[in-house]
């Protein structure tokens, strides 16, 4: 886990490895999707993202939260490809931080249970609305559980690498919405994708960026 005084990783930037098999999320997300999903498509966000930066000596000690909260800033030359590959890399990484094998049945408990009965009236209702913003999305793109300064809770969705940290909102829960993430097994069928994902979230890690939030205004990346 990151000390929060340290912050999160800088350049260059390196692929974490999964704290589990590839077929531990079975059957809610099959082995040969997520083998593909982190080693060829996360990687390749991270490869790309490196060699944009590799001759910008002056940005290689900027976490990657601070590269996309100041990509309007960067080098015109670098700024798309900045914004394109290290939003894939922020947002792959948050996501995999969700999944935990064997938590079929498992909810949300403390703060954040609390939270969630505060902003969408019960953990039903949430889990309702966070699939129907999923399903409806068009094309690629992400949906988040996001929380505001003051820790109101919403659901969100952003189109392909597009971030919620430009607009002063925080990654509590991410799903991926690209097509890699479920077409394997699920196809066309997006929704039952987004419906089969409670049974693989890691809700203690999502109570620990409510935690970070509360306590440093930051819901830090979790792993190195």
């Amino acid at each position: 886990m990151i000390n929060p005084v340290n912050g999160s990783p800088k350049y260059p930037f390196t692929l974490t490895p999964l704290p589990f098999a590839y077929d531990a999320l079975e059957p809610f997300i099959d082995a040969t999707t997520m083998q593909i999903h982190h080693e060829k498509h996360h990687q390749a966000y991270i490869t790309n993202l490196n060699a944009a930066l590799e001759p910008h000596p002056e940005l290689h000690d900027f976490s990657i939260e601070k590269l996309l909260r100041q990509c309007n800033e960067l080098p015109v030359a670098i700024r798309q490809t900045v914004h394109d590959q290290g939003g894939g890399h922020l947002h792959h990484q948050l996501f995999w931080e969700n999944l935990k094998p064997g938590a079929t049945g498992v909810e949300p408990g403390g703060r954040l249970a609390q939270a969630i009965v505060r902003d969408f009236g019960s953990y039903f209702a949430f889990k309702k609305k966070f699939v129907e913003v999923g399903a409806k999305h068009f094309g690629s793109g992400w949906v988040f559980l996001a929380a505001d300064a003051s820790g109101r809770l919403e659901i969100l969705s952003r189109s392909d690498h597009d971030n919620i940290l430009l607009e002063s909102k925080s990654t509590l829960l991410i799903n991926d919405l690209w097509e890699h993430a479920y077409y394997l097994k699920y196809r066309n069928n997006r929704a039952d994708y987004l419906n089969a994902f409670w049974n693989v979230v890691d809700w203690d890690s999502v109570n620990q960026r409510l935690e970070n939030l509360r306590t440093t205004k930051e819901p830090l990346l979790l792993v190195r």
